[in-house]
């Protein structure tokens, strides 16, 4: 089955068009894999943060690639597999910064964030695959594009939460009210700007706004 074909129905309609250039794509993750290299997450999750449909969603956080680690890609940015251990760096100040924002540790805080996708939010990655071990390795095989078509449609229903200045590229793609940006919760950049932001209040806060129930984080 091609990779194309595991986009949920409602995608495969909506990026017709750009079939194409998911097949070119799916072409160099087989070279690479035909080469030895073991590409992330497994090919049924590339997309499995679309399963939520544009109109039922409130918020899209966008990362930027997935973990480079097989034990926590998992299609889902920022989430990793339940009672994952340890928890990814990124992950680990996420909650930290939920604790400290709201004053309640996260609903989520076995690593999976299934119970914030059930709640209406979205987790995509820019960059939807990746080479075990190797941060940034797919940047340029064609999946901005793609996500970006993505985000712009997630965009009429959902506020934005834009982690790292990968994530705020897209920014343009956003109503200038229903946008939320911040540095990468990862350990190198957490403390520049993440931790004591207080975004998931902002978040919510926003949501008020818009007469949306708030997200339980």
């Amino acid at each position: 089955m091609s990779l194309f074909l595991d986009l949920p129905p409602y995608w495969q309609a909506e990026l017709a068009d750009l079939q194409f250039k998911i097949d070119a794509i799916e072409s160099t993750l087989h070279t690479e894999a035909d080469a030895g290299i073991t590409i992330l997450p497994n090919k049924h999750q590339v997309f499995r943060a679309l399963n939520t449909m544009p109109w039922d969603a409130k918020v899209i956080i966008i990362g930027q690639d997935p973990y480079p680690n097989a034990d926590h890609a998992c299609g889902l940015s920022f989430s990793v597999p339940a009672n994952t251990k340890p928890l990814a760096g990124s992950l680990r100040n996420m909650f930290a910064e939920i604790k400290n924002d709201t004053g309640r540790y996260s609903v989520a805080s076995n690593g999976d964030l299934s119970p914030w996708v059930n709640q209406g939010v979205v987790l995509l990655n820019r960059v939807l695959t990746i080479q075990s071990g190797k941060s940034g390795s797919h940047f340029d095989i064609g999946w901005q594009e793609i996500t970006d078509r993505i985000i712009k449609r997630y965009s009429e229903f959902a506020i934005g939460l834009l982690l790292g200045g990968t994530a705020k590229q897209v920014e343009h793609l956003f109503k200038y009210n229903q946008i939320v940006k911040r540095v990468h919760p990862s350990p190198l950049s957490a403390h520049k700007g993440f931790l004591g932001s207080k975004p998931f209040t902002e978040i919510n806060n926003i949501l008020k706004t818009m007469n949306k129930d708030v997200i339980q984080w």
